[in-house]
């Protein structure tokens, strides 16, 4: 890993965060709770990937307006961020810690944090919708209806679907899992990378491929996950470890162990590479970031 993907990444964090603060809610108003508990999960730090990979597809595709970008990339963390808060809900994993500090029901109560995710994701497509009336707006119309679809129940919302009723049943095969961890995690990886591509005005073959190294960064980034879940601690997570055990969630790890997951990671991110390597090749970028990222997620702890 070189110090220049350090630096590169750090500099697009701190940009996805300092986008993500303008776009914040006032808390005030009879409505002020459910603001303050939006902003408290909305704040809880992460890796703001998502955001990070829809800004390096828009550079990467000559994005050179960043009115066009910066409210999807707000609106990307707050539908990200809405997940986390449902995921984390009694009624679902029922986890009391995410990124190191309380989950949203734990400090606000189950009532609240149900709002504040249903407040997040209408939230994020009213943001997304500031970047009307800029001249682009064909390209705003095909970067909402990626975001809605992903989002939907033909993608991370069927994937939740998917992974609730196979908690604790019995002969989950291999093609259940593959859809939950492709609808549940990988779509909203896709979402960001065909955006940023959408918005950069990128031809529909490149927003084809990469909605291919969506899903291989996805799947890889789950099963990481996964294994994660079962090898890591809560101090490098920042939440419970072996929560999927408990709760009797068969995954990849489940089925095939964990040499045979990392192996499965190591795969699905080659070949989100070798499609990130040929778009910057195409484009005559010489510093391929996307895939230098892909790399370092092979083996990341947290």
């Amino acid at each position: 890993m070189s110090e220049r993907f350090e630096e590169y990444l750090n500099d697009a964090k701190d940009y996805a965060e300092r986008v993500l603060m303008r776009y914040l809610p006032e808390a005030e108003g009879l409505q002020k709770t459910l603001i303050e508990a939006m902003n408290y999960s909305l704040l809880a730090g992460g890796k703001r990937l998502r955001p990070v990979l829809m800004l390096e597809t828009w550079r990467m595709f000559g994005g050179n307006d960043e009115r066009l970008i910066t409210p999807f990339m707000a609106a990307m963390e707050m539908i990200h961020t809405f997940s986390l808060v449902h995921d984390d809900l009694p009624a679902m994993d029922n986890d009391m810690y995410r990124r190191g500090r309380k989950t949203t029901h734990a400090v606000y109560g189950a009532g609240m944090a149900t709002l504040a995710g249903d407040g997040l994701l209408n939230l994020a497509f009213e943001t997304a919708l500031k970047a009307t009336g800029l001249g682009h707006d064909g390209r705003v119309i095909e970067a909402l209806k990626v975001l809605a679809l992903k989002a939907g129940i033909y993608g991370m919302a069927g994937g939740q679907c998917a992974d609730i009723e196979s908690e604790n049943a019995e002969n989950i095969t291999d093609d259940v899992i593959a859809f939950v961890n492709e609808h549940k995690t990988a779509c909203m990886i896709e979402s960001s990378l065909m955006i940023g591509a959408v918005l950069a005005g990128a031809d529909s073959e490149s927003v084809k491929r990469l909605e291919r190294a969506g899903s291989c960064l996805g799947i890889a980034f789950q099963i990481r996950d996964d294994i994660l879940n079962r090898t890591g601690t809560q101090q490098e997570l920042g939440k419970p470890v072996g929560s999927d055990d408990e709760m009797g969630k068969t995954n990849y790890v489940f089925l095939h162990g964990l040499d045979e997951a990392q192996r499965k990671v190591v795969e699905l991110s080659s070949e989100a590479v070798s499609i990130f390597d040929g778009l910057y090749a195409a484009r005559n970028i010489g510093y391929a970031f996307l895939s230098e990222l892909a790399r370092k997620m092979e083996g990341r702890k947290k």
